[in-house]
């Protein structure tokens, strides 16, 4: 799996392709839909995956659904804040399978009612959840501490040594039981 990370807009979004085979899904595409496109050159756009609903993950999503006929895809949860039509809502467990590739879905509610991870092998995306030095707020619709607390807790017992952790905003780390 090829992953690119682009930090757009003025939030300092992190999106990220997943490239597998020929075909790719797009997490969190919140601005600059153009670059995205760009970045996806002739791969097929199977789905877009929004980790949470906040517009600084969500706002471009449904443009690069017209521009490409990718599915949108959120966390169970989700659907009394986003705004727009999702085609499917992602429960715990659930599969998202492109090319040779999958992820697993882990429902991590805290920072919003439905935020979702993605565990692949070696990689988990965390979108709002866990950044390198903190955890997302949950002070805003849909938050939760305890929640968080439990999510957190949840995460770090499917987390290997040395798995990258790619979050929503800021850079990518290796997860460390040694900190």
């Amino acid at each position: 799996m090829e992953i690119k990370k682009l930090v757009l807009g003025p939030l300092l979004t992190n999106c990220y392709i997943l490239i597998s085979e020929e075909e790719a899904i797009v997490i969190d595409p919140a601005f600059e839909i153009e670059k995205i496109i760009k970045e996806l050159k002739e791969k097929k756009l199977k789905y877009i995956v929004l980790t949470h609903y906040h517009f600084d993950h969500t706002l471009g999503a449904e443009k690069l659904k017209e521009k490409t006929q990718a599915k949108i895809l959120a966390g169970k949860g989700e659907e009394k804040f986003i705004k727009f039509p999702v085609d499917l809502l992602l429960k715990d467990g659930d599969e998202i399978k492109f090319g040779k590739d999958s992820l697993k879905v882990v429902l991590t509610p805290g920072h919003t009612k439905g935020s979702i991870c993605l565990l692949g092998k070696d990689v988990i995306f965390t979108g709002d959840t866990l950044f390198e030095n903190g955890v997302g707020r949950t002070d805003l619709p849909g938050g939760s501490e305890k929640d968080l607390k439990n999510s957190l807790f949840k995460i770090f017992q499917l987390m290997k040594e040395g798995m990258i952790v790619y979050p929503g905003h800021g850079p990518d780390f290796k997860f460390s039981t040694l900190k």
